[in-house]
């Protein structure tokens, strides 16, 4: 048996795992889309190493792009098994793919009409938004604990995993060659404390553990003083009558951002200015959201649901759905606080707000989330970089910038260490989903506290199991 990443190896983007058994049986273990670099990720996007017609099922750990985006592309290339996740990734998939396939096609019709020479050749968008329809027949929704069939000799179950509302860790029986084998995989391992949704569950017994290590050597701050750094951003950009603009992905993230605003503006300790959701799909992921109650936590219950209120509404949040309701905010004076998708800026409404914002001291963008290399959010957090290139021109970055890294959703370096050393019967530990500047310093502390056999797989190195 061999399990061979086809992405997030040694890199965050592109999750995309192969348990191949010695039968033939070949098992995908999420499908995502690479991100980054325009032309380096459109290439790696466009074509699998493998037929997809030859795979026999995918298990989904949940809906971010990363994960699920490249699913409706593996549809249109010939792969009619099933896709097996929560009803609450089902439900998100359906909306999250629709608004990735409508990206495509507008990304491709821009660059098609204002950059020919300098970009890719304009060979169609990878999938269409009916792509992202079509593909939703082979979602197969399943409950959290319970074992359900994947194709013979393999059975799986879901666990939570804390990181975003329906995202499962996963295990796998495989039975071969009368052989029992008990496989592991993490998907994006969440926090504890985390607002909204339940804390991670305990990897059970497995053999082999494919982990993912995004912070393998980073120490987040305490999720408690997340809120509290927000406060003082909003109420700082506000004394100078600017905007705070949070780039933001539409699913999850946007959602604990106005949670924890409600939570602020109910103590009042922000002061009265409007908060602009700009985000069609943040607004229909929030209506997923309020659907599946199963994934919520104590505290969700108990301040907002219990009281029969709404977490994602209150008076001063707006969601907006026409682009010129969009363009209007450019102006429209601040104080004024703006979140839009995507979270790591390489697509989306954001886009348009930076380069119409960016080069304005009186303004903030603030970065609440993990920024992998090479995208235009990287660039804005770094220091060291003054200038940022947004649609093919060159602006200085006067706006300040504030990256509160304590409402990552991720597990930080000892929340892994914590979560892999806790696995009974671990042999083989295998570290994805993280640059090597992190997952290298993993390896090197799990060598002194872990038994098992550690990996860091590059793009297409088989691992035998």
């Amino acid at each position: 048996m061999k399990i061979i990443p086809h992405g997030a190896a040694q890199e965050v983007t592109g999750s995309c795992h192969e348990i191949r058994l010695n039968s033939g049986v070949r098992i995908l273990l999420d499908c995502g889309l690479f991100q980054g670099h325009r032309k380096l990720a459109v290439a790696k996007n466009a074509e699998f190493p493998f037929d997809p017609k030859d795979i026999n099922a995918v298990v989904l750990s949940h809906a971010h792009a990363d994960h699920v985006g490249r699913i409706p592309l593996l549809y249109k290339q010939g792969y009619r098994g099933a896709v097996h996740c929560t009803y609450a990734t089902k439900d998100l998939a359906d909306v999250m793919l629709q608004d990735s396939g409508y990206i495509h096609e507008k990304d491709e019709e821009y660059f098609c009409k204002h950059l020919p020479d300098s970009m890719l050749p304009c060979g169609g968008p990878l999938y269409t938004q009916q792509d992202a329809i079509d593909c939703m027949e082979i979602f197969q929704g399943q409950n959290y604990g319970d074992w359900f069939n994947v194709c013979d000799g393999v059975k799986a179950q879901f666990l939570d995993s804390g990181h975003i509302v329906g995202a499962a860790m996963m295990v796998l029986e495989i039975i071969e060659d009368g052989t029992l084998h008990r496989i592991g995989f993490s998907g994006d391992l969440g926090r504890n404390m985390l607002p909204i949704i339940r804390n991670p569950s305990d990897m059970p017994p497995v053999e082999t553990l494919i982990c993912e290590s995004t912070y393998g050597n980073r120490k987040h701050e305490d999720i408690q003083t997340a809120k509290h750094q927000l406060q003082k951003v909003i109420v700082d950009t506000a004394k100078r009558g600017g905007k705070v603009v949070i780039p933001a992905f539409s699913l999850e993230r946007t959602q604990e951002i106005v949670y924890d605003l409600h939570v602020l503006w109910d103590a009042k300790e922000i002061p009265a200015v409007p908060i602009v959701i700009d985000s069609p799909l943040a607004s229909r992921v929030t209506d997923v959201f309020m659907k599946h109650p199963e994934c919520y936590d104590k505290d969700m219950y108990e301040k907002f649901l219990a009281k029969a209120h709404n977490p994602f509404q209150f008076s001063l949040v707006r969601y907006t759905e026409s682009v010129d309701e969009s363009k209007e905010l450019n102006n429209t004076p601040g104080p004024m606080i703006i979140m839009a998708g995507s979270g790591m800026c390489e697509a989306g409404r954001i886009r348009h707000h930076l380069k119409n914002l960016i080069e304005d001291s009186r303004n903030t963008v603030v970065a609440v989330g993990y920024m992998a290399e090479n995208t235009l959010g990287r660039s804005i957090i770094d220091k060291e970089i003054t200038e940022v290139t947004i649609f093919q021109k060159t602006y200085e970055k006067k706006a300040e910038t504030v990256y509160i890294n304590a409402y990552s959703g991720h597990a930080d370096m000892a929340d892994l260490d914590s979560f892999i050393c806790k696995v009974e019967g671990l042999q083989k530990l295998i570290l994805v989903h993280g640059e090597l500047v992190q997952m290298q310093p993993l390896a090197d502390r799990l060598k002194n506290v872990c038994k098992a056999e550690i990996y860091m797989p590059e793009r297409e190195e088989e691992i035998e199991v």
